[in-house]
């Protein structure tokens, strides 16, 4: 006899409110078994999960911007984590040597890669990655955005950005603007200036923002395109000022200096910013953990102030927004890197 057809039978045939019983039963049963073998299936061990230390590999030195971002956020998170949260400093290489180790990290939660400009950059600036920016790595969150602004000597012979924008228009090529290396987001921001505003001049690179500074005290160049955050020092002592900033929106460090975009120059935008992500294949679940701890670490009002003292804005994100934000900046970049004439690497 078929066993399996005699049980249908006798279900199909019984009452109907054993039917329904019965059908009832089954379909919870189901359900629960189809739960325990998803569950299952993740590998993910949530009670586990803070029973070793994370890491943060950061593809810049210790004491910029950005280190100094992460160890701000990292502290808090151990706090949270009840575990310790190490920095990993990788410069060097546009952040690829930190980004491919990231990349083929063990994808349980515990490696993860500050994000920066640099990621997106590097992805339009280079013939080829040892990785694919958008598929090796699942983003988590954005961690801040900091200002960039033009800037020029305190005593340069241009008081405001449209006098210097005047100047290159009547003198094609003879204004100076100085950045830090070819490729770098201030490099790339000064190129967008240039065809934003519609003027011919030359981007000189230097090898570190002080070279920067010093070359514009001296004369050498007319202006820069600098991180705030570096040189907020030199504008409140008056040794250099602050022509516009170059974000959509004026800077709380400096509320006083009209963005680009008031000053007419029409999609002038570039921000620097920073994030956190994790190799791809990361469990779903570690990262929605990892991003629920990232939002209330930023939301913190000390961890705030911390941030916002060393000028960089909080700016907690979903992972898909984060995605979408690393997408964006990857098209903006590699478009600016096309319309300079930049060599690919």
């Amino acid at each position: 006899m078929n066993l399996h057809k005699h049980f249908k039978e006798k279900i199909c045939t019984a009452n109907g409110l054993m039917s329904g019983v019965h059908q009832l039963i089954v379909a919870v049963f189901m359900s629960g078994a189809c739960s325990l073998a998803l569950c299952a299936g993740t590998g993910f061990d949530s009670a586990a999960f803070t029973k070793q230390p994370f890491k943060i590999v950061v593809p810049f030195g210790a004491g910029g911007v950005a280190d100094l971002t992460a160890r701000v956020v990292a502290q808090a998170l151990s706090e949270r984590l009840g575990q310790a949260v190490v920095i990993d400093n990788k410069p060097g290489a546009g952040g690829i040597v930190a980004a491919d180790l990231v990349a083929k990290s063990e994808p349980d939660g515990h490696t993860l890669f500050l994000m920066s400009n640099g990621t997106a950059v590097s992805a339009g600036l280079f013939k080829s990655l040892p990785y694919d920016t958008l598929k090796d790595f699942t983003p988590i969150s954005l961690l801040a955005t900091f200002d960039m602004a033009i800037v020029a000597a305190d005593n340069s012979r241009f008081k405001s950005l449209n006098e210097l924008i005047s100047f290159a228009k009547s003198h094609p090529g003879q204004l100076n603007i100085g950045s830090v290396n070819i490729g770098s987001t201030q490099n790339l921001a000064a190129e967008l200036f240039k065809s934003t505003a519609g003027i011919d001049a030359q981007v000189v690179p230097f090898n570190g923002t002080p070279a920067v500074i010093t070359a514009l005290r001296g004369g050498q160049i007319d202006a820069a395109v600098e991180i705030l955050a570096p040189v907020i020092s030199q504008i409140n002592s008056h040794s250099l000022k602050a022509l516009a900033i170059t974000s959509d929106k004026r800077s709380a460090a400096l509320p006083d200096v009209p963005t680009a975009v008031e000053l007419h120059v029409k999609g002038m935008i570039a921000t620097s910013w920073n994030g956190l992500s994790a190799p791809a294949k990361t469990p779903p679940e570690a990262i929605e953990r990892l991003n629920k701890e990232i939002v209330e670490v930023l939301k913190n009002p000390a961890v705030r102030q911390k941030l916002l003292n060393i000028n960089v804005e909080p700016k907690p994100t979903t992972p898909a927004q984060a995605q979408e934000w690393l997408k964006a900046e990857m098209k903006t970049w590699a478009q600016v890197i096309d319309k300079a004439g930049i060599e690919k690497q």
